[in-house]
C-alpha cells in the first residue's frame, strides 16, 4: 500500500549523488513518521535509496518504476 506523503521531491535529471543529498537536507527538516515522495531518473537510485534507508534507520515504504521514472516513498525514523 502506498502510504500518503507529507512532501514531494522531483528530482528528475538530477545525477548522483544530488538526489540522495537533496532528499537528506529534506529529511532533515521533517518529523519523524513523515513521508517523502521522491521522484528521480537516475538508476542508481535503485540502490542510494535502500542503503541510504537502512544506514540512517528510515524506511523505504514502498518503490516503484514507471518507464524511465523511479518513485520512491520513505518514512523518516
Amino acid at each position: 500500500m502506498i502510504p500518503e506523503t507529507d512532501v514531494d521531491i522531483d528530482a528528475t535529471g538530477l545525477r548522483c549523488p544530488e538526489p540522495l543529498m537533496v532528499v537528506r537536507n529534506r529529511l532533515m527538516d521533517m518529523t519523524t513518521g513523515e513521508v517523502i515522495k521522491v521522484t528521480a531518473t537516475d538508476p542508481s537510485t535503485s540502490w542510494d535509496f535502500p542503503n541510504f534507508c537502512k544506514f540512517l534507520n528510515h524506511e523505504l515504504v514502498h518503490q516503484e518504476t514507471e518507464g524511465d521514472l523511479y518513485l520512491y516513498w520513505i518514512r523518516k525514523g
